[in-house]
């Protein structure tokens, strides 16, 4: 069925310029969600997406399994748990589906599923935090979380079901060493996001945007093709907060009991929307090697029947599976070019070909998916070859997407300045840090200021635009989903 649908919509791949019209057309197209469910705002994941989204996850597992544990958590929180923060639930209160019946049975006590599973996990750490030595406390879960979206839908950006949250939850004995975990969280992400060849801005959102209950929010973002940046990491320094309302107390040294200090850090399917739209092209899907499902396909080039031909290219493909390389033989009776666009469109990041005059030579010819460059290699240490070029198809591809990032950040002195420049990418403008004058930054621009970014982009010299007092911080703008 899938395939039948791929030969279907062969020719209707919008332009990548189209943005919106072709990532929608592409999820369907390469098999990663049907968004046809009869749900506004929950999708289905094609077994091809699943795998694609089950590679990316075991990067993240890999890098949180070295020193946190991974464990699983209700679904169903009970109302009066789900009540007690003020501050973290008026954050979430116009998106909660609530379960009110147990059969035909109305419940006593109404049940909210997650919207996110703070109050979930803390009632737990009251119970498990007892003395200094249960410190720290690094657990994560991958689950899926439900929020009633009210602005537009849109296929792993913006759900109502959330399929894939990455959320992790560390408990403290003090202050700093809950900020450490911070900046140790938003280091695994900018990691993560590197090995996906997605080049990332971490920024510090201004007060009035952190997460609800937080002392402070660190976010991740990268930027999407059609100029709009899209929030694909965040880091919260929690303080003691949820702590006292939940009661989470440890024993010290001295023998007082003193309140926990918290963070919490999260990714979602944006991710994945991310690494479809930064790398995808015209031509379709484009996989760094490392998630790929397929990582390399072999196509004979024959055209009626060669024995020989056929026989080598079955022996390259053991060669590399035995490797450890997830490879695809397409012996279909198709031409060698329809073969190309199914596995162009398919985002194999390499095409091995062989052909009558390559089995002469004893060579095959290696194409990569993300510039189409051509070369014959030895087949005696063909997988030796083929690996070499994952390794050039992943660099290429961050080198790319990170010239593309900082082409589109642009140095702005005027508001009005920021206006022209959003429409296209980030603005980056002085900012005295004050709550009055970010928002009316804000509202004179019409974007959110995403807030000070680390390192570099950070820091420059010049006047407020609002106040005109003289600021060695620099603020980036600019329209986000």
């Amino acid at each position: 069925m899938a395939e039948k649908q791929t030969e279907e919509k062969k020719s209707a791949l919008p332009s990548k310029s189209n943005f919106s019209e072709w990532y929608n057309e592409l999820l369907l197209v390469g098999e990663i969600m049907d968004v046809r469910y009869p749900v506004k705002g929950l999708y289905v994941w094609f077994p091809f997406g699943f795998d694609v989204r089950k590679r990316t996850y075991a990067i993240i597992r890999e890098l949180l399994d070295k020193d946190h544990k991974e464990a699983l958590f209700p679904l169903l929180i009970p109302e009066t748990e789900f009540m007690k923060e003020a501050e973290h639930i008026k954050g979430f209160e116009n998106e909660v589906y609530w379960v009110t019946h147990g059969g035909k049975n109305e419940l006593d006590v109404r049940l909210a599923m997650r919207p996110t599973s703070e109050t979930a996990i803390y009632p737990m750490y009251k119970v498990w935090v007892r003395s200094h030595a249960d410190l720290p406390i690094k657990i994560y879960q991958i689950v899926n979380t439900f929020r009633y979206e009210t602005k537009h839908t849109r296929p792993l950006i913006r759900l109502r079901e959330i399929t894939s949250f990455k959320e992790a939850h560390t408990v403290h004995a003090t202050w700093d060493e809950a900020a450490e975990q911070v900046k140790e969280a938003t280091r695994i992400y900018q990691e993560f996001y590197r090995r996906l060849a997605i080049p990332t801005i971490v920024s510090k959102r201004p007060e009035w945007d952190k997460f609800p209950g937080a002392d402070y929010t660190m976010a991740v973002d990268t930027l999407m093709p059609d100029g709009k940046t899209l929030q694909i990491g965040t880091a919260h320094h929690l303080g003691n907060n949820f702590a006292k309302t939940f009661d989470i107390k440890y024993e010290d040294l001295s023998g007082e009991q003193v309140y926990a200090h918290q963070t919490c850090y999260g990714i979602s399917e944006r991710s994945i929307a991310a690494l479809i739209s930064i790398h995808g092209d015209d031509k379709g899907l484009l996989f760094p090697p490392e998630v790929a499902p397929v990582q390399v396909v072999v196509i004979p080039i024959i055209f009626g029947k060669s024995d020989d031909v056929m026989k080598a290219c079955s022996d390259v493909a053991e060669v590399l599976k035995k490797d450890g390389i997830r490879v695809a033989l397409d012996t279909s009776d198709e031409r060698p070019g329809a073969k190309y666009y199914r596995w162009e469109m398919k985002g194999v990041p390499v095409r091995v070909e062989i052909g009558p005059r390559d089995l002469k030579n004893n060579v095959a010819t290696i194409v990569r998916r993300d510039n189409g460059s051509k070369e014959t290699a030895p087949l005696v240490n063909i997988a030796e070859e083929v690996r070499k070029r994952f390794g050039a198809v992943h660099e290429s591809l961050l080198e790319k997407s990170a010239k593309s990032l900082k082409e589109r950040i642009i140095d702005c002195k005027t508001l009005e300045e920021v206006k022209d420049r959003i429409t296209t990418g980030i603005a980056r403008i002085p900012w005295c840090g004050e709550r009055d004058c970010g928002l009316a930054m804000e509202e004179a621009v019409g974007a959110g200021i995403l807030g000070v970014p680390e390192g570099e982009l950070g820091r420059g010299a010049g006047k407020c635009p609002v106040c005109g007092r003289g600021t060695e911080n620099m603020a980036i703008m600019a329209k986000t989903y």
